[in-house]
């Protein structure tokens, strides 16, 4: 990496040393209303006379004088629309260059006079201010190219390096065609045209050829690529022996765009993946920037004053956005913002250019207000591509906080019921809030979320504090969105911050519980100790014997109510066991018959909120029934089963229309306790008398 850094900042240095070594007349030009070469300024004094005058022809020795224009200033040949104006621009160009080569130059004057123009190599200075950036631009998108490759050797690599060098050159040629001066040094001038489509030739084709094997390897991917390069190859050789002509050069640089876009456009369909998408916008994006640049230039060569200008102004905008949208590529699913910034800037300003130049060719628009509209409508795509290109593609507005929220606080209270599935509740939230494409568990440990493939998947940490269990240690998240985006390190940071959050409230649900616990012990203590004293001496002085049989059963009842509150789970089974006989007691008092149905297929295991809550409903539905309905027989089933809980109380008492009842204490009581435990409440008349009430939960108990 360090002898190809060497060799390419050498080699830059060498070929600014040799553009300043390349003959010029001190002097500067610019282009007339009707495409005529004016003297703007120079310090020699024979041509100071002459400043702001048109030339009409150019000599050395006793060679006849040759006519010229404004296209001695035209240095792009490649991006030239006319095929007869370029062949007349190509002979200024060598003649012009021949006789400054030979140290000797003679401008002709409308009037009839001469003046003998020295000519000297131009110097450091005299290449220009566009030259340097343009250069160092050149070197570091060299650099890129070659240390992808050099890092990691790959043969798909290979074609990210040919695109990268063949940028590089395009950025290269332009830093020096950008010196001012007259005409373009004579090496430079036979291929140019030959050059440069070459170079976009060879960039789209190996576009082509990588999109056909990745992301997802498409059918006939080899004969693709094959047709591609040998297309690319016919185009060049064409140009070089029978000229092809500047549309359909175009034309063909187009074409190996839409190809891109079909080729990229059926890898998404073999498999959604976000490279898929995201090259496939930015092949759309791409296309449509050039189409807007070569309508630009060819409107514009109908103005002979500012042809040579837009020309220049447009292809170096359209290539700066390409090695923009090379330098970026790399780093899509990394914080390289600036690198994302400078590819906008660039499209942006392609665009704005592109704009401006329409407007004042169709519309006839003065300079200021054309230029004033093209802002206006750049800014206004500045806006909608960093929605469609930052935003959509790397998901930066895709989660808002209220669905976080939501989302995260029902996570939260599912394992805050049941801590022993974080992993599992954990999984499913992450699976809400990114939908992936694909979820597998990974065998290794991850101490921290990351991302990896370069956004194709996200790795997570997945065992929670003190679960006891943990066969899952990490999970593996390939492609947010279905496929549609990349994974970022926002992503990351996020999924480290959820599953903090829900390991919090693990810890947080494991104290409160500790401390419900304590809570419980401290008053069923009291409760034996002091009432339980109390009813036993009552129920020794009860002067008849109903009365010390109701005192032995609020003992009983206390009994159980305390053991209830020492225990901090209860079984199915022995829960049930006591709910039966305790309402066959109560019934049993009032001469009310009891039909008790009870069906489960497991032994289950009742936290202690489950069994207050479901403790409580039955015998407020059943005190319901006795007091107020004054029935005299009521029937409870029990169902427990894998789809759901079931509790149901009729009765044959005089309660109707429960749609008008009002809900005071008690049945407002039941329907909180219903609702804690996430299930549903309802009455509705018996038939022929009575009311029955249902209340359904979602079976959420531990099997015993």
């Amino acid at each position: 990496m360090v002898l190809v850094a060497l060799a390419g900042c050498l080699g830059l240095f060498g070929v600014a040393h040799w553009l300043a070594g390349t003959p010029q007349p001190d002097a500067s030009w610019t282009a007339g209303p009707e495409g005529q070469l004016v003297l703007r300024a120079s310090p020699v004094p024979a041509l100071q006379p002459f400043v702001g005058q048109p030339v009409v022809a150019l000599s050395a020795g006793q060679a006849p004088p040759m006519p010229v224009d404004a296209l001695l200033l035209h240095h792009a040949l490649r991006w030239q629309p006319g095929d007869a104006v370029r062949e007349r621009q190509l002979a200024q160009h060598t003649q012009v260059a021949a006789w400054m080569t030979a140290g000797e130059l003679r401008v002709h004057w409308a009037d009839g006079r001469t003046v003998d123009l020295p000519v000297q190599p131009r110097g450091v200075g005299g290449l220009g201010v566009l030259f340097w950036p343009l250069a160092g631009l050149a070197l570091l998108l060299y650099l890129f190219g070659l240390v992808v490759v050099l890092a990691r050797p790959r043969w798909h690599k290979l074609l990210y390096t040919t695109m990268a060098l063949c940028q590089a050159a395009n950025l290269l040629l332009f830093a020096l065609e950008s010196a001012p001066g007259l005409g373009l040094p004579l090496a430079l001038l036979p291929l140019e045209p030959t050059w440069r489509l070459a170079l976009d030739a060879a960039t789209g084709a190996a576009i082509v050829h990588a999109l056909a094997f990745r992301p997802r390897r498409i059918a006939q991917a080899q004969r693709v690529a094959v047709a591609a390069w040998l297309a690319a190859a016919g185009a060049v050789l064409a140009l070089g022996f029978v000229p092809l002509g500047w549309w359909l050069a175009q034309g063909f640089i187009l074409a190996l765009g839409l190809v891109c876009v079909a080729v990229v456009d059926q890898s998404h369909r073999l498999e959604p993946n976000p490279y898929a998408v995201v090259m496939r916008r930015l092949g759309l994006i791409a296309t449509g920037t050039l189409v807007l640049v070569t309508a630009a230039v060819a409107i514009a060569a109908r103005l002979p004053g500012v042809s040579h200008t837009v020309a220049v102004g447009a292809a170096m905008s359209w290539y700066l956005f390409m090695a923009s949208l090379l330098l970026w590529t790399p780093f899509l699913a990394r914080s390289r913002r600036w690198l994302r910034e400078f590819a906008l800037l660039a499209g942006i300003s392609t665009v704005a250019a592109s704009v401006d130049l329409l407007f004042v060719a169709v519309f006839s628009l003065g300079p200021f207000t054309s230029l004033a509209v093209a802002v206006f409508v750049a800014l206004a795509i500045y806006a909608g591509a960093r929605e469609l290109i930052l935003d959509r593609m790397l998901g930066r507005s895709r989660l808002t906080t209220e669905r976080i929220f939501e989302q995260l606080y029902k996570a939260a209270r599912d394992v805050q019921a049941e801590p022993l599935r974080y992993p599992e509740l954990l999984a499913r939230l992450l699976g809400e809030l990114f939908e992936p494409l694909e979820m597998r568990p990974l065998p290794q440990a991850a101490h921290r979320a990351r991302v990896v493939g370069a956004g194709a998947a996200l790795e997570v940490r997945l065992d929670g504090p003190d679960t006891g269990t943990a066969p899952v240690q990490a999970l593996a998240l390939r492609f947010a969105q279905r496929g549609q985006r990349l994974f970022t390190q926002e992503d990351a940071r996020l999924a480290d911050r959820v599953g903090d959050l829900l390991r919090r409230a693990v810890a947080y649900d494991q104290a409160v519980e500790r401390g419900r616990h304590e809570e419980r012990l401290r008053i069923a203590q009291d409760l034996h100790d002091d009432i339980g004293a109390r009813l036993l001496t009552l129920m020794y002085q009860a002067r008849t014997t109903e009365m010390e049989d109701y005192i032995r059963h609020t003992l009983q009842d206390l009994k159980t109510l305390t053991r209830g509150l020492a225990a901090s789970e209860h079984r199915l089974s022995h829960a049930v066991a006591e709910w039966k006989a305790d309402l066959a007691q109560r019934l049993g008092t009032t001469q009310v018959i009891l039909a008790w149905h009870c069906s489960y297929e497991h032994d289950l295991v009742l936290s202690m909120v489950q069994w207050s809550a479901l403790t409580r409903v039955l015998r407020e539905l059943v005190s319901n029934a006795l007091f107020h309905g004054c029935a005299t027989r009521i029937e409870v089933q029990l169902q427990f089963d894998s789809a759901g809980w079931l509790l149901r109380v009729a009765d044959d008492g005089q309660g109707r229309e429960p749609q008008t009842w009002s809900h005071g204490l008690g049945l407002g009581g039941v329907r909180k306790r219903v609702k804690l435990l996430g299930g549903s409440v309802q009455w509705l008349e018996n038939q022929p008398m009575g009311i029955v009430c249902e209340a359904r939960f979602p079976g959420a108990a531990q099997p015993a």
